[in-house]
């Protein structure tokens, strides 16, 4: 290795990524939680090491240059390998104390996780989490959280999964909308009532299909991507949706449509990265984790 080649520092580099990343030099600063023109300096100290323009600055706009675009690939590589050093040091620690970070959809962050981390905060009081609550799927590897919580099976290499179980869902509604739109026994008496979804319906219409509920695409006359809205959209009685049993089915205000209807079921997987199931704290909250959904 020819050490006296290496004239830039990794801040620099990684202010330079996270520019790259993030689109702005304000971005860069809340993602690295620095400021403006910290990173800003950086940048400049990264191209005058280097001898090259990385950016193109046009008032508040920035544009790679020819240099910065033939650096991006290298400096990713760069900012992976970095990953992976934390996270084979973060394995290795058995301190049951310090911050893990779990993701999860809004809907689950705000109706599972809440009694799950007073469990937690029993069992292991030195442990913080950090609830990112995003209907994203969050990139493990990049440390984007330690622990994940998502519906579908993950299917990078360095990640582990684990099923955990399987959610039943129903389609409900308002006592107060079936009072005003009559109650819908059957699925073929869905025709004619309001529906609340997500906003790619085409996706929705054909999931409902794959259930037996046959909808148009304009009987969805509410749509978010929060299911936390979508759950208060359907409790304000602006029409059906489907959701979690468990969330619904104990609800005074709310009622099951369809009552002989086979429920709609999803899978529940709990994963995180290979390097970090061997961390005690890693570890604890996914047991706890696993444990919970279990019993869903």
């Amino acid at each position: 290795m020819n050490w006296q080649a290496i004239s830039f520092d990794w801040n620099q580099i990684r202010a330079f990524l996270a520019t790259v990343e993030e689109g702005s030099l304000s971005g860069a600063a809340r993602a690295l939680g620095s400021t403006q023109p910290t990173v800003g300096r950086q940048v400049t100290g990264l191209e005058e090491a280097l001898g090259v323009t990385l950016f193109e600055r046009g008032g508040r706009s920035l544009a790679l240059t020819g240099a910065g675009r033939d650096l991006v690939e290298h400096v990713q590589a760069m900012g992976e390998a970095a990953s992976r050093v934390s996270m084979v040091a973060s394995g290795q620690s058995q301190d049951v104390s310090g911050t893990v970070t779990v993701t999860a959809s809004d809907l689950l962050a705000a109706q599972f996780l809440p009694d799950v981390l007073v469990d937690l905060r029993k069992a292991a009081p030195g442990i913080d989490v950090h609830v990112v609550a995003s209907n994203r799927i969050e990139n493990l590897t990049r440390r984007e959280a330690d622990i994940a919580i998502r519906h579908v099976r993950p299917d990078q290499p360095d990640l582990i999964a684990k099923h955990v179980s399987d959610m039943a869902a129903n389609l409900y509604g308002s006592v107060d909308y079936f009072a005003a739109r009559g109650y819908p026994p059957t699925a073929d008496d869905l025709r004619g009532h309001d529906l609340i979804g997500p906003p790619d319906i085409e996706v929705m219409v054909a999931s409902m299909a794959a259930f037996g509920f046959r909808a148009d695409p304009a009987q969805f006359r509410a749509r978010s991507d929060s299911g936390v809205v979508m759950w208060q959209l359907m409790k304000a009685g602006l029409g059906m949706c489907v959701l979690p049993d468990k969330l619904c089915a104990d609800d005074p205000e709310l009622r099951k449509a369809i009552p002989d209807h086979p429920p709609v079921t999803f899978p529940a997987w709990l994963a995180t990265h290979r390097e970090l199931k061997t961390s005690k704290r890693i570890r604890i909250v996914f047991d706890l984790l696993a444990e919970a959904l279990a019993r869903k």
